[in-house]
């Protein structure tokens, strides 16, 4: 079976988190967004886990559905027809780590599946007895080494998943400049078999990654992180395989491409973290341009938030991968709302670029389609046909970003070719 999944977001318990990150709402834009497998987020906190077992009921195969479904007071999600079987949700959660090892702070985040409520409950009551408070953050922050978290999962629970977050993050990731490790093993130690797939992060997407050999062995996955029902599959992961956790499990471990289809991934230079920069001080640096600067800000002379281009060229120990065998395959998107926003030169979140985004929505029935299938002939249908042309240019790759760094968004532009010929009519461009 053909489906996309979406494995990593979080929940209303979560900082800086929308209150409307609920399961109603969630499974609503899950199908609006075409996804059809969409994580539960943040196990660990008890309320939310509460809810998890009051709205959700195992399907069987280790997924779980709505129990009963309650329509969004959102008019938009309303008129979206919808059934508990549109979209299955598997246990999931990420937590932090913040520890000392070899005489360096380290911070790193882990995704973690579960096949059923009973793993949670043991892992949940684990930490607890471990002094973890669960209950101040539906990301929660622990203090012990992330080889012992892994050990403790592998013990309690062999079935769960262990997935290193973003992997590439600044902050709070494996191979992050600011607390991360420079090899796998550094990290997890003994315990590294246990890990078979790694989260690439919004400001990485595959190619970047090949060129560590050391990561050839592992999966790479692509997840939104989503912290606001509208950022869901911003990235995911298309398989065709068994609709079941087990079948899940096995397509990512086996990188098979016939089972594991492909990644959808931002465009990495969108990410917050691409290049280096110090947003105080308005300054964006490529690598070579940072170590030319020997990493330190141009204007104020304090270090640079190092971004996750630098970070791999600092470990890659190849320029590029040529043969890409067996490899998944990876999609670059942008989302949907983008583009209109471009087309109408408006801003991605104002009330008519929705009004718009909904109209393509009823009319093709979820943004995967439209990005990725529908033919943009038909696309072009709907007025102003300039967005459909803006998702020709992204299917080709004719797209011109400024890159993100230090926090900061990078700012993507479909159409400056033509922007730029009517500002010199006399118009001013979008940027």
């Amino acid at each position: 079976m053909k489906f996309i999944a979406d494995l990593h977001l979080h929940s209303k318990f979560s900082r800086a988190t929308s209150r409307d990150m609920t399961f109603d709402t969630m499974a609503w834009w899950a199908k609006i967004k075409g996804i059809s497998l969409l994580a539960t987020a943040d196990f660990t906190h008890p309320e939310w886990f509460f809810l998890t077992k009051q709205k959700l009921e195992p399907a069987g195969n280790g997924l779980f559905h709505l129990k009963n479904p309650q329509r969004p007071e959102n008019e938009y999600l309303r008129a979206v027809a919808f059934s508990p079987s549109d979209v299955s949700f598997i246990l999931s959660t990420e937590i932090s780590f913040i520890y000392s090892k070899k005489g360096k702070v380290r911070k790193v985040h882990l995704l973690l599946l579960a096949p059923d409520f009973e793993s949670v409950e043991k892992i949940n009551s684990r930490l607890a007895q471990l002094g973890g408070n669960l209950r101040s953050d539906g990301r929660p922050i622990l203090g012990m080494d992330a080889k012992a978290f892994v050990k403790m999962v592998a013990d309690l629970c062999p079935r769960c998943v262990v997935i290193p977050a973003h992997i590439w993050t600044p902050w709070f990731s494996l191979f992050g400049a600011n607390s991360g490790f420079d090899a796998i093993e550094e990290c997890f130690e003994e315990m590294t078999p246990f890990i078979f797939a790694l989260e690439t992060g919004l400001s990485s997407d595959p190619p970047m990654n090949w060129r560590l050999s050391a990561l050839d062995r592992y999966a790479l996955v692509s997840n939104s992180d989503a912290h606001s029902p509208s950022k869901i599959g911003r990235e995911a992961n298309a398989f065709d395989t068994e609709y079941s956790y087990k079948g899940l499990v096995e397509a990512i471990r086996s990188k098979d491409p016939a089972k594991f289809l492909h990644t959808i991934e931002f465009f990495p230079e969108e990410g917050k973290y691409h290049y280096d920069g110090h947003r105080k001080c308005g300054v964006l640096l490529s690598p070579r341009e940072s170590i030319a600067h020997r990493d330190l800000c141009p204007k104020c002379g304090k270090r640079l938030t190092i971004g996750v281009m630098h970070r791999i060229e600092e470990l890659a120990d190849r320029e590029e991968v040529r043969d890409r065998g067996l490899r998944i395959p990876y999609k670059n998107l942008i989302p949907l709302n983008e583009i209109i926003a471009q087309a109408c030169q408006k801003t991605p979140d104002c009330q008519s670029v929705w009004d718009l985004y909904f109209r393509f929505i009823h009319e093709f029935g979820n943004e995967q389609k439209i990005l990725a299938e529908v033919p943009t002939s038909e696309l072009r249908r709907i007025p102003p046909e300039k967005v459909g042309r803006g998702i020709d240019r992204m299917r080709k790759n004719l797209v011109k970003i400024l890159p993100g760094h230090d926090g900061f968004y990078g700012v993507i532009s479909l159409f400056e070719e033509e922007e730029d010929q009517a500002a010199a009519g006399g118009q001013l461009s979008l940027f």
